[in-house]
């Protein structure tokens, strides 16, 4: 039978919070403050830990430490709830965070998946062993020592249900460690969801996120079930949260605090119980300055935050990304490829501004184009010349524009004409990739995604 230490100064809370641990098939064991738990703890370790965070002698907060270095899932209860109080918690190791008065269902969950947590505790012990042999965590990939201060963030919250937010240039693998996340969390027999915000219309995103009853607009002729309640149970991505609409935001903030969303035409919320993982390409103190991203939503979601580094600055896994994505396409078509010294020393000197999605692009373009090795004749010029392509070959004849390359306009032209031909040529020199093209034109992915069905539409008029 499981063991738990409940820790509240207050008898008759500690006492109605013993039988509610009991009736959930524990034995307990009680204290009344921060130096009786410590020689609680000392005396037998725990399975699960639940104090309060303001007790007579000390911070609950401060037996975080020893209760989670012991193996013991530590839930704090307080009714002194703040932001940066969760915070901290979740980062010394809490597995959760509960509110005065208790959510019951919430604490009978936290509790019922106290067995199931120590054996994820236990399979990510056994990743990092893997992760030191084969330069894997999970879906992730590499051995630098900044990917391996990610996994480590990864291992302490995954089993938890705190929101994570993951922060990174594009292409740095949020969706994947997103994934990651997910997969080593009790909601991994679950759905993930993934949706980027800022790649839907600003028309659909609401339907889209919340959904939507019959009849509640134009075209609207059967129910719908929003992303939320499509991920009730699992775990939600939000991608490039800041792109989405500010007005949007506020209802988004309500859905996370009150676990409950409202389709639009509908009056009766409707429950959920999703993990929410976001993720954002932009500096978020930049985002909030420029009143893109609700400061307040911003708290919400930056619950425990990861940052990803750019390919530029692991450059020790450039060997093993290559490796493992030409392995991948390998196994698809039973075939034996190989980079050649000479090609792996080109890869080496890029700076990847794409990051390892542009990395992932060029191994099946190489790969597409090689016989049996990959040689120097298989990648772009600007790789094999170790620079980037806004540098490189300006005046080439033939391919795609380059970034830096001149656009000729006609005096007299609209500024609509001028705008247009601007970000399809910019477009066209990123080699089609909308987000890099953003980047460089300093306007939002979601801006070049209602440009290009601008200009379609006027196409097929």
């Amino acid at each position: 039978m499981p063991d738990a230490l409940v820790v509240e100064d207050d008898r008759n809370s500690l006492a109605a919070l013993v039988e509610l641990v009991q009736a959930e098939g524990f034995t307990t064991r009680s204290a009344e403050g921060l130096d009786a738990a410590r020689v609680a703890l000392a005396e037998a370790p725990a399975d699960v830990v639940l104090t309060d965070l303001v007790l007579p002698d000390g911070s609950g907060l401060e037996l975080v430490d020893a209760a989670a270095e012991s193996g013991a899932q530590v839930v704090l209860i307080t009714g002194h709830a703040s932001v940066e109080t969760a915070v901290e918690a979740l980062r010394r190791g809490a597995t959760d965070y509960l509110t005065k008065p208790l959510d019951l269902a919430r604490l009978k969950a936290i509790l019922a998946n106290a067995g199931r947590t120590r054996e994820l505790q236990a399979e990510i012990g056994s990743l990092r062993g893997e992760l030191r042999k084969l330069g894997r965590f999970g879906p992730l990939v590499g051995v630098s020592p900044a990917m391996s201060a990610v996994y480590d963030l990864i291992a302490r919250v995954a089993p938890t249900d705190a929101t994570v937010c993951f922060i990174g240039e594009s292409g740095t693998g949020k969706e994947v460690a997103a994934r990651a996340v997910h997969e080593l969390s009790r909601r991994r027999k679950e759905v993930f969801v993934p949706v980027n915000c800022g790649a839907i219309s600003p028309h659909l995103i609401e339907s889209t996120l919340f959904g939507h009853e019959r009849g509640s607009f134009t075209g609207a002729e059967r129910m719908h079930r929003g992303v939320f309640e499509q991920a009730s149970g699992g775990t939600l991505f939000l991608d490039e949260v800041a792109e989405m609409p500010i007005e949007l935001q506020v209802k988004l903030l309500r859905v996370l605090e009150t676990a409950t969303v409202t389709r639009i035409g509908g009056e009766a919320p409707v429950g959920i119980d999703v993990r929410v993982v976001a993720a954002t390409n932009r500096p978020p103190e930049q985002t909030i300055q420029a009143g893109r991203l609700r400061e307040d939503l911003w708290y919400r979601l930056n619950v425990f935050p990861i940052e990803l580094p750019p390919l530029r600055e692991r450059s020790a896994d450039i060997d093993v990304l290559a490796d493992h994505f030409l392995a991948e396409l390998n196994a698809g078509d039973s075939s034996r490829k190989r980079w050649s010294a000479a090609a792996r020393a080109a890869l080496r000197r890029h700076t990847w501004p794409g990051n390892v999605r542009e990395l992932k692009n060029l191994a099946q373009r190489a790969y597409i184009l090689a016989e049996e090795e990959i040689g120097v004749e298989n990648l772009p010029a600007e790789i094999v010349a170790g620079t980037t392509a806004a540098s490189s070959g300006a005046g080439r004849s033939s391919g795609p524009a380059e970034l830096g390359t001149t656009l000729t306009v006609r005096v007299g032209s609209s500024a609509a004409e001028v705008e247009q031909r601007l970000i399809l040529a910019t477009l066209e020199a990123c080699g089609g990739n909308k987000q890099r093209a953003a980047e460089v034109l300093g306007v939002s992915l979601k801006t070049i995604y209602n440009r290009l069905t601008a200009y379609k539409d006027v196409r097929d008029t």
